[in-house]
Parts: C-alpha cells; sequence; structure tokens
C-alpha cells in the first residue's frame, strides 16, 4: 500500500509519518518511508531553488516542475521496488503537491502522467496562521497569500480524488495520529477498539 501525507507547509506531515510507521510496524508491517523532494542531486537541487527570491515567479514555477517530475522518476522505481517486496510505503508528498503548488496545472498534470497514484493521501488541513508560524518563513513559499491558493488547490484536488482523507491538522498531534489511524485500521485489518492515541 503506497500512503501518502500532504498539506501546506508545517501541517505535520514528518510528524505523523513517524507516528504511523511506529504503529504499523508494532502491528506487524513492514514499512519504509520516502521524502518529496529525495535526496538525490536533482532533490538537492530544488531544495536549493526553493530557497530562490524568485522561487514563486513564472520561470522558476516551471523550472521546479520539471525538477520535481525528474526526481519523482527516480522514486517511483524505489516505490514499485518496496511493492514488490509487500513493503507499505509512507510518502511525504506526491504529484499531488506539484498539482498544489506549481503552475500551470494543466503543464504540471502532464508532466506527472505517469506518477504513481497513491491508494491512499491523508491532507493535513491546517490554518493559514498557524503554518507560516510553524514554518518560519524560510523559503518563498511560505508566505499566507501563497499558501491560501495552495490551500484551495488542496481541498479541490481532495474534491476531485476518491483516494483523499481530509484530517485536521489543527489539532494536537496525538489526535492526529489517532485520526490517521482510524482510516488505516479497516483497510488492513487492524482492529480499531485497539488505537488509544
Amino acid at each position: 500500500m503506497y500512503i501518502v501525507l500532504e498539506g501546506i507547509d508545517g501541517a505535520g506531515k514528518s510528524t505523523q509519518i513517524e507516528l504511523l510507521k511506529e504503529w504499523l510496524m508494532s502491528n506487524g508491517f513492514q514499512v519504509e518511508t520516502v521524502l518529496e523532494p529525495t535526496n538525490s542531486e536533482i532533490g538537492q537541487l530544488i531544495r536549493k531553488f526553493l530557497q530562490d527570491e524568485y522561487a514563486t515567479s513564472d520561470y522558476m514555477q516551471k523550472t521546479l516542475g520539471l525538477l520535481f517530475a525528474a526526481d519523482r522518476v527516480l522514486l517511483m522505481n524505489k516505490i514499485n521496488k518496496l511493492q514488490e517486496e509487500n513493503k507499505i510505503i509512507l510518502s511525504d508528498r506526491s504529484f499531488y503537491s506539484s498539482l498544489a503548488y506549481q503552475d500551470p496545472v494543466d503543464w504540471i498534470a502532464e508532466l506527472n502522467k505517469y506518477a504513481k497514484i497513491p491508494d491512499l493521501v491523508f491532507l493535513l488541513d491546517l490554518d493559514l496562521k498557524t503554518s507560516v508560524t510553524r514554518s518560519g518563513e524560510t523559503d518563498e513559499f511560505e508566505n499566507e497569500e501563497f499558501l491560501s491558493c495552495v490551500k484551495e488547490n488542496y481541498l479541490e484536488l481532495a474534491k476531485r480524488n476518491d483516494n483523499f482523507k481530509i484530517i485536521d491538522g489543527n489539532k494536537g498531534p496525538n489526535m492526529v495520529a489517532k485520526d490517521i489511524k482510524n482510516e488505516v485500521a479497516p483497510l488492513l485489518g487492524i482492529c480499531k477498539s485497539s488505537i488509544i492515541k
């Protein structure tokens, strides 16, 4: 199973992936975590470009769109191998991030048409002010105006795709984790009554 956590900056994706991984492993599942962008040379270049003062400009959006798509091709190969080993893959972001963050959407969708579609996507829906506070505005994408558009894009994606589950990311981490576990448990045959936190 390929499970993805999505959301605007500061939504708590990394924290929730670790909590979900620990819980799944305690229930006897083999779990691997992946991250977008990856730690490949392409991924490192993406991280550098995200710090650029013109990161939200039209030409940089297109550049980032291309780089993310290239980085994702490498990651899809890894995910395919992990699935062949019957491992559960937990991913911090997917091609849905590109659709939410980058423009133009039609072009971004075309670049990612061969990306693997996740079995389940948790959209951690977070208040904009909380997002900016948590993320500390370390790159050009971490401002309320831009993130407002991204949040709307994510909510629209959730409406159009059946694999999305919206989780209230404004709750404390343990409550968010419990909400996620309650969604995952029936899909993997785990008894819901065993979920404490």
